[in-house]
């Protein structure tokens, strides 16, 4: 069961989960601010209440994880948010990530293909309070044609390649960050930017663990 009580060693323990981040090399202040806003514990069962801090991945069901706080504030650092981007994140799962986007008062558009999660998440009082959050049950293979193009999208979990839909997508100038699966067993961190002509350039940053992007929509 979720705790929905924010208490002040809670604000203590995300004060030093943001010192951490620093440490390991987030410079963006909306993104510390951002996940120093997000009270990370109401994510995960209260049985985790006192680690939900830690830099670590939890299991959510469903063969889902919610991710690494430094792994969802790399992400967004990556993403370089501006005011007025409209996003498109794949993979809601926990709806964390969601969450630490929705700070900067953007519009979000979530997509889960795991009815599960993507019902639990119907139900958190939480996420409610965004109403800038748009859920979807779907396939994030094929994104979101009928609401693109977005500025920004983030795909949360490994892709064995870059989806051509979702490249579609993206607007001219827009930027996709998407782990990419690399021949070591991780994934390479991947920024594209779509060009004028529709190409896209690319840039490679760290290797991460996600779990595996699958196709189609899980009753």
């Amino acid at each position: 069961m979720r705790t929905q009580e924010d208490l002040y060693y809670h604000k203590g323990m995300r004060r030093q989960l943001v010192q951490l981040l620093q440490q390991k090399g987030i410079t963006d202040q909306q993104v510390l601010d951002a996940i120093n806003a997000v009270p990370r514990h109401f994510f995960l069962d209260s049985a985790f209440d006192r680690i939900a801090y830690e830099d670590k991945a939890f299991d959510i069901g469903e063969g889902q994880t919610i991710s690494h706080p430094f792994t969802v504030a790399y992400q967004t650092q990556l993403l370089q948010i501006e005011r007025k981007d409209t996003i498109l994140e794949i993979g809601t799962g926990s709806a964390y990530q969601a969450c630490v986007l929705a700070q900067y008062g953007n519009r979000i558009f979530t997509i889960e293909r795991q009815k599960k999660l993507f019902m639990d998440n119907q139900s958190f009082p939480y996420l409610r309070k965004f109403t800038n959050v748009k859920q979807f049950y779907g396939d994030g293979y094929i994104g979101l044609a009928a609401y693109a193009p977005f500025d920004k999208i983030i795909v949360t979990a490994a892709a064995p390649f870059i989806p051509p839909q979702l490249v579609e997508q993206l607007k001219i100038g827009g930027m996709m960050v998407i782990p990419v699966d690399a021949e070591n067993g991780k994934q390479t961190m991947l920024r594209l930017t779509k060009q004028e002509d529709g190409t896209v350039t690319q840039e490679t940053f760290l290797d991460f663990e996600f779990v595996p992007m699958l196709t189609g929509k899980n009753h």
